[in-house]
């Protein structure tokens, strides 16, 4: 199972792909899809397009996205709102099933601790996929919520199998 894992953002979309290969996970790509500085539906076009290109190239099994989380700025949740959506969009017309998670979520899974700072998940994301380096914080953070999702898809797999006994 190849997951995409993504961080949205209006200037930064972070991107990660891992895949789970014998009960491991493996490190396929990541980067970040940087926007120019212009208006926001050209940014919200190339989040789309990124995206859609990535699906094409890494052909995922599934999308997992961050949540929104509750800005003091409404205007900056708004548009980051807006980011979401034209990355959802763009999972959702390559047919993928889309899974979202908080940041806490996405922390704890990684980490262990909900609270942990971009450094402590650049950290165990380095870790986790034996990365030779640190990928940078919004490609992290789009590895993390791929890695999330793979522990959620290995929760749930032992779930079902031990209500089958």
């Amino acid at each position: 199972m190849r997951i995409l894992g993504i961080d949205p953002g209006s200037l930064t979309t972070g991107f990660g792909v891992v895949e789970i290969l014998d009960g491991r996970l493996a490190y396929i790509t990541s980067g970040c899809i940087r926007m120019k500085d212009e208006p926001l539906p050209q940014r919200l076009k190339t989040i789309f397009s990124g995206i859609s290109e990535l699906v094409e190239i890494n052909s995922p099994d599934a999308f997992a996205i961050e949540q929104v989380f509750m800005a003091r700025n409404a205007r900056s949740a708004l548009v980051l709102g807006q980011a979401r959506g034209a990355a959802i969009c763009a999972a959702v017309d390559k047919d993928l099933p889309v899974s979202e998670y908080s940041a806490l979520e996405i922390k704890k899974s990684v980490v262990g601790y909900g609270q942990a700072d971009k450094s402590q998940v650049q950290h165990m994301v380095r870790s986790i996929l034996a990365l030779d380096g640190a990928p940078q914080a919004d490609a992290a953070d789009a590895l993390a919520c791929a890695i999330c999702h793979s522990h959620t898809l290995e929760t749930n797999n032992r779930l079902q199998r031990s209500m089958r006994r």
